[in-house]
């Protein structure tokens, strides 16, 4: 019998891997997504809506039967004009999911939070034991998500806390990034760039959410890749990969971070409290325990992982720019102030 699931976010960057892999294997998929959903196919159904929605949740409920839910639905921080809404997005959204998960007797919830759930220098790997300390509303949003679904024993649910998403399609505001490397810019560094900062690879991430399929009790899991090396080695591996005349422009520490808070506040950089608290600190997750207790094991490094990233952006570069209307990681942010500090690079 084919299983079905359905995937909040089904439309974004990872809704829409997760939703591949899923159909390839054999699986009916239902989404929900507030952008439109172009995926034609037998086994596809898409909704466009919240899942705040009552009206539309309840017939999506009663229609189909899933077998488990990822939850992936959530608006960013970096997005001001979504601001207002990231609370009842994020967290109202994950009550609504989670009562209708328990209401028509879904056996499992499968969450993805954040690394945004700290915002701190960490000289240690970090486990699942380190107590959240988020500083900003995205960050704290996913750890309030974290609670409503633990807090619930009519299903299980199994939470990933992860890092940057990456594979090809990432944008966000590493498409800045890839546009200093693709137009040969100096690339600053905010002090020496010898912080070590961890992304997973999408792939390896719905590895894992499939693996969860099978694991039958509440649990919150690290997620990331090994052997994370420094900003300075993952950038100019990718800068000579790529064939890129970009140089590393190393500037001091304090003045770049008392620059990006103040730039922050007047409105004109996507860079938040988050960005640049982590921009030159260290974070690793210790991956111990998802590797004993689902068999998960990572399959790239972060400079292949983001040298994917940056090949997509320069082979799609033209229709990448021309995007309206899509998901914030789909899309590049906008520059703000960058834009100008790009010309002096």
């Amino acid at each position: 019998m084919m299983n079905c699931y359905l995937i909040t976010g089904g439309a974004g960057f990872f809704g829409s891997i997760m939703k591949r892999i899923l159909l390839d294997g054999g699986n009916r998929v239902v989404s929900i997504d507030l952008q439109d959903d172009n995926l034609v196919e037998e086994n596809f159904i898409a909704y466009k809506g919240d899942i705040n929605d009552d009206a539309l949740m309840s017939r999506i409920f009663e229609e189909y039967k899933f077998d488990a839910i990822y939850h992936f639905a959530a608006l960013l921080a970096h997005v001001k004009s979504e601001l207002k809404n990231l609370w009842h997005a994020n967290v109202d959204g994950t009550a609504n999911v989670a009562k209708y998960a328990a209401q028509y007797g879904v056996e499992r919830v499968i969450f993805t939070s954040s690394n945004c759930l700290w915002a701190d220098n960490f000289t240690y790997k970090i486990t699942e034991e380190e107590v959240p300390c988020p500083i900003e509303i995205y960050g704290k949003s996913k750890l309030e998500g974290e609670k409503i679904l633990l807090s619930h024993n009519e299903f299980v649910s199994i939470i990933f806390r992860c890092p940057t998403i990456m594979d090809e399609g990432r944008l966000g505001l590493l498409g800045i990034l890839y546009q200093f490397i693709d137009e040969g810019r100096r690339l600053p560094m905010v002090g020496k760039g010898d912080n070590f900062y961890q992304f997973i690879y999408a792939k390896d991430l719905a590895n894992a959410c499939l693996l969860a399929r099978n694991y039958n009790r509440s649990d919150v899991f690290n997620i990331g890749s090994d052997d994370v090396k420094d900003f300075r080695t993952v950038y100019r591996y990718v800068i000579e990969k790529a064939g890129s005349k970009s140089r590393l422009l190393f500037l001091p520490k304090g003045l770049m971070i008392a620059g990006m808070k103040i730039c922050f506040a007047l409105g004109i950089s996507p860079l938040g409290p988050y960005q640049y608290k982590m921009i030159a600190s260290n974070f690793v997750f210790d991956t111990t325990k998802i590797k004993r207790e689902l068999g998960w094991m990572p399959t790239k490094t972060n400079e292949e992982m983001l040298l994917t990233a940056y090949s997509y952006y320069h082979n799609n570069r033209e229709e990448i720019l021309s995007r309206k209307d899509v998901s914030a990681h789909s899309s590049v942010a906008k520059m703000g102030i960058i834009k100008l500090i790009k010309w002096f690079c």
